[in-house]
């Protein structure tokens, strides 16, 4: 890797396009719609990258659309290369991606390698062929406890709730980490990391610019006889992380795993330009750094940044932290707000600190209430912070619009896992996913003719891209001037603190006078000296920068 200076090229032409991109989160089932069967396909993707384009991202990166029952909204696979019927088929992808790519967008596209769909051939063939067959070593299927294997084979618990393993007809047992729908694979098996390696060339081939690899951290698993169980561990994975020594948990994190992506790295640097990756491995800052690593995946997504409250002190550490974790193995740091898993920023930002975001969903979003407009303004502050920031971006699709999570959705209407694994403990993730609004009218509010796979709140209109379009002081219109200007200021990889004169206020500065201010406190704070280019909210002209607002300046 060569070394990053205020000279270096982070163009779309540039190998390091992706050092200092802004890269936004397309959840195809909830993007748009085109054959009109309620659910959101790669023809709509296709039709509204100008969408994009215009908001000024360098690159989209799809959520799964790979053929799926949806048991974990397309994270249960039945063919990593291929496209769910629902969606397209790979002609539509071909498509998608020769239109992003005259656009100008990169493409990347979600791996999610730790498991599969039970629908998949494999684990098909898995249940027909029995104990002790090859078709079985593709998958980590063990031989119960008790007298007659009626117990799991260790006490491991499911990330959605309940033990990880799951009896078949013939009395063994399969490991599951996720929904019972998503049996894991043995990566100890050269059968699997064979498979995955043409799953890569397979994508890559046909133009794809990255990866972004789901469960980065749980390929790698512990599965020497007797399995160990975790005891009062099982029941938190962050718990066990956090106390085991590192790489010494059964499941997560393990230190063989980065062979795997040594071996991967082999074959995203035979392409040109190479392709890049990203790493969704929720693990401590340094341990995450080691997927980073320019061997490996090269880049990983940093979730201390999404959890930090609005705290002026604490997102300075993390963002202090999370430069300095990424720059020991040469890396660009990555920041995100929102994604496909968590409470919608706008919302979540205004919940007082301990609140549990399952508990304020449970209650529909009313216990606390949010202020729906003093979120808004939270959220659009935080987003200029996180775009000033060296480093990669992460946008999640809806955001540019200021969407707030639907918290209140009803129960009957629920399509996540986590309600019914969990007993109708936790209410899951769908209040994010609901789909996009394009117009302010219409049954689904542009997102397609046949309504929406998830209710869209009345709401909606107000928020939609054609409410926002060109009109000055819009949340659509602040990404768009931010990502133009950010284009155009951005060099290095550097930041340099400013003092800052009051608590709560966040400050620093990037390379050739460009400045960042943020007021996170609940006071109004001086105005310093320069040229301002840019504000998360107009500014009264009396020299002072209001509560939770975020000020570039030149």
């Amino acid at each position: 890797m060569t070394a990053v200076t205020s000279t270096t090229d982070f163009s779309p032409r540039s190998p390091d396009w992706w050092r200092q991109a802004v890269v936004y989160q397309v959840y195809p089932r909830s993007f748009a719609d085109a054959d009109g069967d309620g659910l959101g396909d790669l023809r709509g993707v296709t039709e509204r990258l100008g969408h994009l384009a215009d908001l000024g991202v360098d690159a989209l990166w799809l959520s799964p659309f790979y053929p799926s029952e949806l048991a974990d909204g397309g994270y249960d696979v039945a063919d990593h290369r291929d496209v769910d019927p629902r969606l397209g088929a790979l002609a539509d992808f071909d498509a998608l991606a020769a239109e992003a790519h005259r656009l100008g967008l990169k493409v990347i596209v979600d791996l999610v390698p730790n498991h599969t769909s039970h629908r998949h051939a494999w684990f098909q063939e898995a249940l027909r062929d029995g104990p002790g067959s090859p078709a079985r070593d593709r998958y980590v299927f063990r031989d119960g406890r008790g007298a007659s294997g009626e117990l799991p084979p260790t006490d491991w618990q499911s990330v959605f709730g309940g033990s990880a393993w799951r009896r078949v007809a013939d009395g063994q047992w399969y490991l599951h980490l996720f929904t019972r729908e998503q049996p894991d694979l043995n990566w100890d098996c050269e059968e699997v990391r064979a498979d995955f390696r043409t799953t890569l060339r397979f994508w890559s081939d046909r133009g794809v610019d990255g990866f972004r690899v789901d469960v980065a951290h749980g390929l790698a698993k512990d599965l020497r006889e007797p399995l160990r169980d975790l005891g009062p561990l099982a029941q938190n994975g962050e718990t066990a992380l956090a106390t085991l020594p590192p790489g010494a948990h059964p499941l997560y994190d393990r230190d063989e795993v980065h062979a795997i992506y040594r071996d991967w790295r082999r074959i995203l640097d035979s392409y040109s330009p190479p392709r890049t990756a990203v790493a969704e491995a929720w693990v401590p800052g340094a341990r995450r750094a080691l997927y980073a690593r320019p061997e490996e995946l090269g880049q990983a997504f940093n979730f201390e940044y999404l959890q930090a409250g609005w705290d002026a002190e604490e997102i300075r550490a993390v963002i202090a932290d999370s430069l300095a974790t990424a720059r020991t193995v040469g890396a660009s740091a990555t920041w995100v707000l929102s994604n496909h898993d968590v409470v919608r920023h706008p919302s979540r930002l205004m919940l007082p600190p301990g609140t549990d975001d399952n508990a304020w969903l449970l209650a529909d979003g009313r216990a606390p209430g949010v202020d729906e407009a003093a979120g808004l303004r939270r959220a659009r502050a935080a987003t200029l912070l996180m775009l000033a920031l060296p480093g990669s971006s992460y946008l999640y699709q809806g955001e540019e619009l200021g969407l707030p999570e639907v918290a209140d959705l009803p129960l009957e209407v629920l399509q996540d896992p986590l309600w019914e694994q969990t007993g109708h403990v936790r209410k899951g993730r769908d209040g994010c996913r609901v789909p996009l609004p394009w117009t302010s009218t219409g049954e689904s509010y542009g997102f397609g003719a046949g309504g929406a796979w998830l209710p869209q709140p009345p709401y909606f209109a107000r928020y939609a891209v054609a409410a926002q379009a060109g009109v000055e002081g819009s949340t659509l219109e602040l990404y768009r001037t931010a990502l133009r200007l950010r284009r155009k200021l951005l060099a290095g990889e550097e930041l340099t603190w400013a003092d800052a004169d009051r608590p709560g206020v966040l400050a620093f500065a990037r390379s050739d006078g460009w400045r960042c201010v943020a007021n996170l406190s609940d006071a109004a704070v001086p105005l310093p000296p320069g040229e301002v280019l840019l504000s998360s909210v107009p500014l009264d002209g009396d020299g002072r920068v209001g509560p939770d607002t975020t000020v570039w300046l030149a």
